[in-house]
């Protein structure tokens, strides 16, 4: 019955989910989490709380870091949304991924795609100016396995290549 009743009820909708165009039909209780999870097969993306605690859900939404565990997917009707697997390819990493390589900034790797994602959008809004604000600035993103020490020296390896210069060298 719930299949009929999400056929009946779903609203069109147009996105560019990796640089690519896709026109869903989606059910208005559907989030943007279960809808990448799902149907569009991106596993990337972790659902970890489903409460917007955690930070494992982090995608882009024009350009923004969002939790896609509360973002309802009928709510995104035009926007462009970047996941992890639309940041980098194997052999072609986005710099980011690369620096979290570089520094070790994952031990068992699940937090990691919220991580590069939310560092993807932090470096967007241009807020963070030290390592203090890196770290503040992240904190919606919860690490069970501590590295945080490292996943700030990646993003600021980052930062600081692409003001061209050494970041820490910068903040001081």
């Amino acid at each position: 019955m719930l299949h009929a009743d999400a056929e009946r009820m779903a609203i069109p909708i147009v996105i560019t989910l990796n640089g690519r165009q896709e026109r869903l039909n989606v059910a208005p209780w559907v989030t943007l989490l279960d809808l990448l999870r799902g149907p569009m097969e991106l596993p990337g993306t972790k659902k970890g709380c489903d409460h917007g605690q955690c930070g494992a859900c982090t995608v882009l939404i024009d350009g923004q870091r969002v939790n896609s565990c509360l973002k309802l997917a009928v709510t995104l009707d035009g926007a462009e949304i970047t996941t992890i697997e639309g940041l980098g390819q194997p052999g072609h990493l986005h710099a980011l991924q690369q620096a979290f390589v570089d520094h070790d900034a994952y031990q068992c790797g699940y937090c990691t795609p919220g991580q590069i994602c939310s560092a993807a959008g932090l470096m967007n809004e241009g807020h963070a100016h030290s390592r203090e604000e890196i770290r503040e600035l992240m904190s919606g993103n919860l690490c069970r396995c501590g590295a945080y020490t490292n996943i700030a020296d990646a993003i600021e390896q980052v930062m600081g290549q692409q003001s061209g210069k050494n970041y820490k060298e910068a903040a001081e």
